[in-house]
């Protein structure tokens, strides 16, 4: 059932969401043209003054890294580029443990923003909430950093503590916050037993995701017994996204066939299908997977899969929309270039790019009292110089990023074990697989 990927779906824990594939360097299908070059001589002419008569001498790799970052934050959120450091550290990442805050993160008018904290860290506890802006780091101003840099910054030894200015919708004043950084060794899948339901929760995904996912199937199963279990939610809910071989051999998980999700760019004989293989891990068994604006990346694959198969009904708000492919490009010992090159396309087709998996249920997490007003919508549409998505409406992507501390406010949870138990009834619940059966032979 598990197969090597050569794409890799990297949902930064401390960086941008992102698909990214890897690739060797190679030159491009077409020579640039001659006032290209021209373009970058005045470049050259203007580093060497810059270079021989700046007020103070220069960082001349500073200044290089910087004309690159703003060649490509030109482009989109989502591309950039990483020196050695920045490309090492995000391998480690991928590994589900690394030391930090542990919080999602984008940049949105030169400061950093919350996309979402993640379960059990330092930052969680602290307080931390998606939609927040960070502004100072330890007293220094957060403007004027690339993302790499404000993020390297909120890294450090286990143990020692950090000062972040938080700008808070709602709040009159900037929120100080003192966090002890901590190792973030991220439990990729979390479960329990609901009565006669089974409960997994899919928080990032890492290397760790599809193991710890048949695991905890595993254990559901031994603790009810076949006739009793009614069925599992799946819940994908501020998941930031994480390994597209992962987020390939979750959804294959509870699939025996179908299309997860291809790819496709400027160069179609690049495009990629990618395809389920037999063996359900969940014995067939009715599944509800629950999403809302902190679903992004590999978690609207898994949920666009499992909705365009008919295998699961999906339940909550729209996802984040973040639909766009990103190719890591090493750059032997000066790091690595991220730059987007695709967009990721469902199995019916359909790109999610700045419009989000809906869902077949909507159902609205209320926000509490002490809370309304502070949680923005989170939303790939309404990032600064995003990609329009071919279907992008005027309503965009994203919702509320919001999930009660305690299970008993989980009125979106408690939705989709009424439907598993039939207390409640919906057309969408259970899916009928027949159609999906029919569109892929159509298709085909």
């Amino acid at each position: 059932m598990i197969r090597r990927i050569s794409l890799v779906l990297m949902g930064a824990l401390l960086g941008s969401t992102a698909m990214v594939a890897v690739y060797s360097a190679g030159l491009p299908a077409e020579a640039a043209s001659s006032s290209t070059y021209k373009q970058l001589s005045i470049f050259g002419e203007v580093f060497e003054r810059v270079r021989a008569q700046y007020v103070t001498p220069p960082d001349e790799e500073k200044l290089v890294e910087s004309a690159i970052s703003g060649m490509l934050s030109s482009l989109d959120p989502h591309s950039s580029y990483m020196n050695a450091k920045d490309a090492d550290d995000m391998r480690t990442q991928t590994k589900g443990e690394f030391g930090g805050l542990g919080i999602e993160v984008t940049m949105e008018n030169e400061l950093v923003k919350v996309i979402t904290p993640i379960d059990d860290t330092p930052a969680s506890k602290a307080g931390v909430m998606a939609g927040d802006l960070i502004s100072k780091i330890d007293g220094t101003d957060v403007r004027g950093l690339k993302l790499e840099e404000a993020v390297d910054k909120m890294r450090g030894e286990v143990g020692t503590p950090i000062k972040l200015t938080i700008l808070r919708k709602g709040a009159d004043k900037p929120i100080e916050l003192e966090i002890k950084r901590d190792i973030i060794a991220v439990q990729a899948v979390k479960y329990r037993v609901e009565g006669d339901v089974g409960y997994l929760r899919v928080i990032s995904f890492t290397e760790k995701t599809y193991t710890d996912l048949k695991r905890a199937i595993e254990k559901i199963q031994a603790q009810v017994p076949n006739d009793k279990l009614k069925g599992y939610v799946l819940d994908l809910r501020l998941n930031p996204g994480g390994l597209l071989d992962q987020a390939i051999n979750v959804s294959d998980a509870f699939l025996n066939k179908g299309e997860i999700v291809s790819t496709r760019g400027r160069i179609e004989s690049e495009a990629r299908r990618f395809t389920a293989t037999e063996g359900d891990l969940s014995n067939g068994k009715p599944v509800v997977v629950m999403i809302n604006g902190g679903s992004a990346s590999a978690s609207e694959i898994v949920s666009g899969a499992l909705q365009d198969l008919k295998r699961a009904t999906v339940l909550g708000t729209r996802s984040f929309g973040k639909g766009s492919v990103q190719t890591i490009i090493p750059l032997g010992d000066n790091g690595a270039l991220r730059l987007t090159t695709a967009l990721y396309y469902t199995p019916s087709g359909k790109s999610i790019q700045g419009t989000g998996i809906t869902p077949d249920i909507k159902v609205e997490q209320p926000i509490p009292q002490d809370l309304q007003g502070k949680i923005e919508k989170a939303a790939e549409s309404s990032l600064k110089g995003h990609i329009k998505g071919q279907n992008e409406d005027d309503e965009g992507s994203g919702s509320a990023a919001y999930v009660p501390p305690d299970p008993k406010d989980d009125v979106q949870l408690a939705y989709a074990l009424d439907l598993l138990r039939g207390k409640k009834t919906d057309p969408s619940f259970p899916p009928d697989q027949s159609k999906a059966v029919a569109a892929e032979q159509k298709k085909q």
